[in-house]
């Protein structure tokens, strides 16, 4: 309680909100996940040295979270805290003609908007995703045969040691949902994009485009963490769930959508076992009757990836 007490001292000293106890399923897409310690609204650089200090100092379990759109979490929640990269952190900063920075928390749509003002494009594949630019880097998010590698030119981080770092984009290792920060222990705080001139007309007519695409082959209208499984080398997850006759599958709420067979869905109220089993389901049928591993596209918090603070 002294902790708790110290740390909620700490938050209004920096401006921040926290909530103690805060249900995670109000903050992740899916709609599912038990309640954390405490939920920290950050609001900038110095909040967030201060609360990982304070976390590492009092041997806190601690991870960073922005629209939580690829992340599942416990029913029975965690001890933990939640570094919340969100609105209070969502500053975007024009450098150059080609050139902007925004904070983590900034939504991709909004980063797609910005660049579609300035008529820049490069971003356009992005613009449907829900999540955060930060948590679109930390897993190389991507759609439509785009991903952020293609327009990320550096970021900043925090070390080890708390102290900010900037890291070119030819040094993050990205390739197919990874990058450097998936294995470090590192919060990124700003990502700066850089994209080639472009025509408005254009641009917004392939943003609505894609956009149309979504909505009509992705169900959208129920929540959802985005695609469940990565694609395997030559070929398709949801493909092959189809081909296995999976569409519709369910455990409790948790279901194989119909609408597109890549996506697991919480079509009521589905807690997280009912997806783990689902998807072992699927991933056990798949590599039965194909041949091909399903491997995870979803963050599943416990107690490891909340120490190593990994999830977005």
């Amino acid at each position: 309680m002294k902790k708790q007490e110290e740390l909620a001292a700490l938050c209004q000293q920096c401006g921040c909100t926290m909530l103690v106890q805060e249900p995670l399923r109000y903050h992740t897409t899916f709609r599912i996940g038990g309640a954390c310690s405490a939920y920290i609204k950050i609001n900038s650089i110095a909040a967030v040295q201060q609360v990982l200090q304070f976390c590492k100092e009092n041997q806190l379990l601690y991870t960073v979270l922005g629209k939580g759109s690829n992340v599942l979490v416990p029913d029975t929640g965690y001890d933990g805290i939640v570094i919340k990269m969100g609105v209070d952190f969502s500053a975007i900063t024009q450098i150059d003609d080609r050139t902007f920075c925004c904070q983590a928390g900034t939504m991709l749509s909004r980063a797609a908007l910005f660049a579609l003002d300035a008529s820049l494009t490069g971003m356009e594949c992005l613009y449907g995703i829900p999540g955060t630019i930060g948590g679109a880097l930390f897993m190389n998010a991507g759609a439509y045969g785009g991903d952020m590698s293609d327009v990320v030119k550096e970021a900043t981080y925090l070390d080890e040691n708390g102290t900010l770092q900037t890291i070119a984009a030819a040094d993050m290792q990205l390739s197919y949902r990874h990058s450097f920060f998936m294995a470090k222990h590192n919060p990124i705080v700003s990502v700066t994009v850089q994209l080639q001139p472009g025509k408005y007309g254009a641009i917004k007519t392939e943003m609505e485009t894609l956009m149309n695409r979504r909505r009509a082959k992705q169900p959208l209208e129920l929540p959802s963490a985005g695609s469940t499984f990565k694609r395997p080398v030559g070929s398709y997850a949801s493909m092959l769930i189809d081909q296995c006759g999976l569409k519709g599958a369910s455990v409790g709420d948790a279901q194989v959508s119909f609408k597109h067979a890549g996506f697991v869905v919480n079509t009521g109220k589905a807690t997280c076992q009912d997806v783990l089993e689902l998807c072992a389901y699927v991933q056990e049928t798949v590599q039965e009757k194909t041949g091909y591993h399903l491997a995870d596209d979803i963050e599943r918090i416990n107690r490891k990836f909340l120490a190593d603070g990994k999830n977005y």
